[in-house]
Formats: structure tokens, sequence, C-alpha cells
């Protein structure tokens, strides 16, 4: 997550630097959040949406390249830009999508399976297993506290429970051995 300082109120955005209009760059500086993306920033930069709009005097067709290359590939990410701009629209969740929008909630979506994954991974390695079940998604959610919170009225099929027995009905320790 970055905190962007525009001079009058501090704002939270996911730009490393963002331009509003030719000549008008404002940096962004990070803050602490892990279940936000940080790297968010490079990927839409790295579109460029912002640069394309703003240029003068380039009117007409582009030239044509080589190889056409997918907006996900443009963006640097796994997940599909197009299919995800396409149920945006569909959906009627609003009356217009931009074109950002779809870069960054597929960005988003990245990261999130990247970080469930990772920690589900982890569960799976500690109890020896080298494929990943939905007991171990289970356990990576519920044991990570963020994680817990986002998906907390969710219900993993076949997740399981998490372990817990109440302290009260622990057996007893005792001090130790009785002197005779």
């Amino acid at each position: 997550m970055w905190l962007c300082d525009w001079g009058k109120e501090p704002e939270v955005s996911f730009f490393d630097s963002y331009k509003i209009s030719a000549g008008n760059t404002h940096t962004c500086f990070p803050t602490r959040g892990r279940l936000l993306p940080v790297f968010l920033g490079s990927f839409l930069h790295s579109v460029s949406l912002v640069d394309k709009m703003s240029a003068k005097g380039k009117g007409g067709r582009a030239k044509k390249s080589g190889k056409s290359s997918s907006k996900s590939a443009k963006a640097g990410l796994q997940f599909p830009v197009g299919r995800i701009g396409r149920y945006l629209k569909k959906g009627r969740y609003a009356k217009r999508v931009g074109a950002g929008a779809p870069v960054y909630m597929a960005a988003v979506l990245e990261y999130l399976c990247a970080e469930i994954l990772e920690l589900a991974g982890n569960a799976a390695r500690d109890h020896k297993k080298t494929r990943i079940i939905p007991r171990h998604i289970q356990l990576a959610v519920r044991n990570d506290e963020e994680l817990s919170k986002f998906l907390g009225g969710v219900t993993i099929a076949s997740g399981g429970v998490m372990p817990n027995v109440h302290s009260v009905l622990l057996p007893k320790k005792s001090k130790g051995k009785k002197s005779q």
C-alpha cells in the first residue's frame, strides 16, 4: 500500500508514482499493510494507460507490430485481464468500466491467490504432503489473522474445523513429586 502526499492531505493509493496530467507527477511512499498488494503500482504503471491518453498529436491508428500481446502480458500478470473486464461489463456493476479497472482487479486477485497458496503450501509441507487439499487451505486461512478476518463468513468445502481444545478440559499438571 502506498501513501500519496499531494500537498493538501495524504491519500492512500496503490500507485508508486501517479500521473494526473502532463507534467504533474505525485510521488507516493510505501506504508505498512500485507494484505493489500504493494507491487500493484509496477503492474499498473507498466500498462501506462495515463501516458497513452495524454499523448498529443498522435492521432490515427498505431503501427502494427509483429506479434500481438495480451493485456495480461502487458501488465505482467497471470490472471486474465480481458476476461475480468468482460465480466465487469457483462455483470452491469456500473454503466461504464475504465481501462485500468480490470488490470487492477486482476492484480488484486492474483495477489490474494498467491498469498493463500503460499500459506496452504506451507501447511501441506508441515503435514508432509506434496498436494494441497481443501484442509490445507482452511488451516492456512484460519491461522492467518488478516485472511481469517477477510474470509470470516466463507465456508471452505471439505475444509474441516480448526483444532481447539478448551483449557478446562485439559488434564491438570502436577507440581512435581510428592514428598513422604
